[in-house]
């Protein structure tokens, strides 16, 4: 009783079962994506994690990778209770389906919700963290991220080049005459941070608007 007699298949269940066959090949593609991006940003973009003062946005990386793997297996499921025929499987496949289902309405949601919190959110923790610890001793590694993500994305500052006014480091001697980091530059050569003329330096807005597109593109690929 547990499987459907082979003899009574019908081609509309035949077409049926091989359209949901189609679905669940798909459903584990996306699964894979959405832990390929949280992989991603685990191993490529860590640096610039190390950026926010919450933890936050690296929990999100690590429930891109276990979403991943449970659509991942979801898919192998319904896979299997397609070509079994195994109602309990059927049954199980479906719960699960209808559990992702509340979930991806729930974390849109949320991201509806607070996006313009995390937004703001985002752009002061990474004005505070460059203004208070960009070349300050024990912070090499932020060091290293503001100036990679500078030059990387063409970009000087938090909103734009005049949140580095309230850096420590610009304000110290240290920082021997330079009004931005030489990171700002569009060619990176020894004091060039000392001119911040357009010509010079990079003046689009950049780290808020980076991570909040990342971050919209990751709660985008959650729904998927």
């Amino acid at each position: 009783m547990g499987e459907f007699s082979e003899k009574k298949e019908t081609c509309g269940t035949i077409c049926l079962k091989y359209l949901l066959f189609t679905f669940n090949c798909c459903f584990w593609l996306a699964g894979l994506a959405v832990m390929a991006v949280g992989i991603w940003t685990l191993a490529l973009k860590s640096d610039y994690i190390s950026l926010l003062s919450s933890s936050t946005y690296l929990v999100t990386a690590y429930i891109l990778v276990v979403a991943g793997v449970i659509v991942m297996v979801t898919g192998v499921l319904g896979c299997c209770a397609t070509f079994k025929e195994r109602r309990n499987l059927l049954r199980l496949y479906f719960i699960l389906l209808f559990i992702i289902f509340l979930l991806e309405i729930i974390a849109g949601v949320l991201a509806y919700v607070y996006y313009q919190q995390l937004n703001t959110e985002l752009k002061e923790n990474l004005k505070d963290t460059m203004t208070k610890q960009y070349h300050q001793p024990g912070h090499e590694g932020v060091t290293s991220a503001v100036d990679k993500l500078q030059q990387e994305f063409h970009c000087c500052g938090s909103n734009n080049s005049k949140d580095w006014q309230d850096s420590e480091w610009i304000r110290s001697g240290e920082a021997s005459g330079r009004v931005v980091p030489d990171s700002c530059c569009k060619t990176v050569v020894d004091g060039c941070g000392r001119r911040d003329h357009a010509s010079n330096i990079y003046k689009v807005e950049v780290f808020g608007m980076i991570f909040t597109c990342c971050l919209y593109k990751s709660l985008k690929l959650e729904h998927y």
